[in-house]
C-alpha cells in the first residue's frame, strides 16, 4: 500500500497552492512548533490561533517559558482546557533548557513530559525534517478512506499499521514537514468527517473508499466510553475574597490541579438533589455544596485570592463552584 509518486506529487502540489496561512507555518523554530502542536491537541485550529499568538508574545522562546511561574503559564492557557498539557509543557521546558540543543529525533523527544507519539513526530518532522509520519485523527481518516481500511484504529496493532502507512507518505522526494502538513490539511478542509468535498480532493481518483462507496463508513467509529457518574460534596471553601484549595487531593479527576476540599466518589445513578452538574470528557459530575460542614484544612491546602484563581487552578469546574458560592452569599 505504498503511495505512488503520482499520489505524493498530487497531494504536495495541492498543499503548496491551497494551504491556509497559519502563524506556526511560517517558522522552523522547534519551540514554536512544539507550542502550536501541543495547543492543537483536542482544540480546533481557529480557536488555537489567538491563544498561540498571545502565548508566544509572552513566552517567545524556550528560556522565557522554562523560567516562568507555573501560575502565569496556567493563566495564559486558561480557556484551552486539558490543563495537564500546560503543566507538562512547563515541565518539559525546564528539562529542555538544561540540554545542549533541542532534540531532533522523535525517539529522544518522546522521553520528555507531554511528548507522546504524535507530538514527538510532529516536532521532529516539521522542525527537523525527520522522515516520520504524523498520525492524528485527520491522517487516520484519510488513510482509512484512501485504502478503504476497516480497522479498529484505536487498538495498538491496527494503529501500528496506520503509523507504518503514514511513514510511507513522507519518505521523499518531498519534505516530510510539507507532506505531514499536507495530510493534516487535507483532513481538516477536504476529507472531513462528514460531507467531505471529494470532488475537490487531489487524491479522488485513487481513493478506494470512494470507488467502493464506503466513505461514510471510514474510519470505523470508536465505541463511546461508558459514562462515569461522580458525586462531589464540596466543603464550603470560601471566605472574604479567598477560596481554599487542596493541592494534593485524591479525586479521580483533575489530579494535576488544586481543587476545593471535599469528597468525590463514583455513583451508580443520578442523585435526587444537587446544586449543579459539570461534564469533563466521559465524567458527569454532580456537585453538592455543603455549607454546614466544619471547615478543615488539608496537609497541602492553601487559601488563594479569587483574582489569582486562573493562575492556580484554571478550570471551569472550580469557577462554577466559586460562582455558585458568590451567588449564595449575595442572596
Amino acid at each position: 500500500m505504498k503511495p505512488s509518486s503520482k499520489q505524493i506529487q498530487s497531494l504536495h502540489s495541492w498543499y503548496i497552492s491551497s494551504k491556509r496561512a497559519l502563524p506556526w507555518r511560517s517558522t522552523k523554530d522547534a519551540y514554536k512548533i512544539w507550542i502550536s502542536e501541543t495547543m492543537l491537541q483536542q482544540t480546533t485550529t481557529q480557536a488555537v490561533i489567538p491563544f498561540y499568538e498571545k502565548f508566544i508574545q509572552r513566552f517567545p522562546n524556550l528560556k522565557s517559558l522554562a523560567l516562568a511561574d507555573q501560575g502565569e503559564v496556567f493563566s495564559l492557557w486558561s480557556g484551552l482546557g486539558y490543563y495537564s498539557r500546560a503543566k507538562n509543557l512547563h515541565r518539559a521546558a525546564k528539562e529542555l533548557l538544561k540540554m545542549p540543543q533541542f532534540p531532533k529525533s522523535h525517539e529522544e523527544l518522546q522521553k520528555l513530559p507531554g511528548f507522546g507519539p504524535y507530538t514527538s513526530r510532529a516536532v521532529s518532522s516539521l522542525a527537523f525534517e525527520e522522515n516520520v509520519g504524523v498520525l492524528d485523527g485527520n491522517v487516520i481518516r484519510i488513510l482509512s478512506r484512501i485504502h478503504d481500511l476497516k480497522l479498529e484504529w484505536w487498538k495498538s496493532a491496527p494503529r501500528k499499521k496506520f503509523q507504518e502507512l503514514a511513514d510511507l507518505w513522507v519518505q521523499g522526494p518531498q519534505r516530510s514537514s510539507e507532506m505531514n502538513q499536507a495530510m493534516m490539511e487535507l483532513g481538516a478542509v477536504i476529507c472531513t468527517p462528514k460531507s467531505p468535498s471529494c470532488l475537490l480532493c487531489p487524491l479522488k481518483t485513487s481513493c478506494l473508499a470512494r470507488r467502493s462507496d464506503t466513505i461514510e463508513a471510514r474510519p470505523l467509529q470508536k465505541p463511546k466510553r461508558e459514562k462515569v457518574l461522580l458525586l462531589w460534596s464540596v466543603q464550603t471553601p470560601f471566605k472574604n475574597s479567598q477560596v481554599y484549595l487542596d493541592q494534593k487531593h485524591n479525586y479521580p479527576i483533575l489530579k494535576s490541579q488544586p481543587l476545593p476540599l471535599g469528597e468525590m466518589k463514583v455513583i451508580s445513578k443520578k442523585p435526587k438533589s444537587f446544586h449543579f452538574k459539570h461534564a469533563i470528557t466521559h465524567h458527569e459530575i454532580y456537585v453538592v455544596i455543603d455549607s454546614t460542614a466544619k471547615r478543615r484544612k488539608a496537609e497541602d491546602g492553601a487559601w488563594v485570592e479569587l483574582k489569582n484563581l486562573p493562575r492556580i487552578s484554571p478550570n471551569s469546574l472550580v469557577k462554577k463552584v466559586v460562582t455558585f458560592l458568590e451567588t449564595q452569599n449575595r442572596s
